[in-house]
């Protein structure tokens, strides 16, 4: 029972951590205005990490790779710690654990970013219909208009409507469909 609560306290905290560390990559990739709140509170929140991870890694053409990898690193040890706690052994194939962990990692950090598109899509699609006018509405569409973008030069307005949403979402379903059935294949290494 207590290793249950140490997991959940881990997966928590570190998925929380996590999720904050890919938000500030993704703001910063898609140059969301940092006026709004949210971003404010992430760059406070993830600063103390990333900051000194910046001096040793570097990004790449606009991308702030340390915020990435450290995302990453806090899923690996999110998965490394569940299972030390349940009590696996990684010193029969040490080798073979760390990469089905970096695999996992990655995948995970494949799945929350996709879960990430799909919440600020319905978001901003149900704001746009209730409130157009709200504080977060410029902050959620810089960081969906290169998602919707793609669907909206191909789909045109229906009496007014946009579409494009509806099949962002059925497209990003698929891929969480695709990236799961790979997670199961990963955690099969184990």
């Amino acid at each position: 029972m207590s290793y249950q609560i140490s997991i959940f306290l881990i997966d928590t905290i570190l998925g929380l951590f996590s999720l904050a560390l890919l938000l500030r990559f993704y703001l910063q990739l898609f140059r969301v205005p940092s006026y709004n709140q949210l971003p404010k509170f992430l760059f406070a929140v993830t600063d103390f990490v990333v900051r000194p991870a910046r001096r040793v890694i570097p990004g790449f053409k606009g991308m702030d790779l340390s915020t990435l990898l450290l995302a990453w690193l806090a899923e690996c040890i999110i998965i490394t710690s569940t299972y030390l706690l349940q009590g696996y052994n990684f010193g029969a194939n040490i080798g073979g654990s760390a990469s089905a962990i970096g695999l996992l990692g990655v995948v995970e950090i494949v799945k929350m970013s996709l879960y990430i598109i799909l919440v600020m899509i319905i978001v901003q699609a149900v704001l746009s219909w209730i409130n157009p006018q709200n504080p977060l509405a410029p902050l959620l569409d810089s960081f969906t208009r290169p998602f919707l973008g793609v669907f909206r030069r191909r789909i045109p307005l229906i009496a007014n409507v946009d579409l494009s949403p509806l099949f962002a979402l059925i497209v990003i379903q698929l891929l969480l469909v695709v990236v799961v059935g790979l997670q199961m294949e990963i955690y099969t290494l184990f």
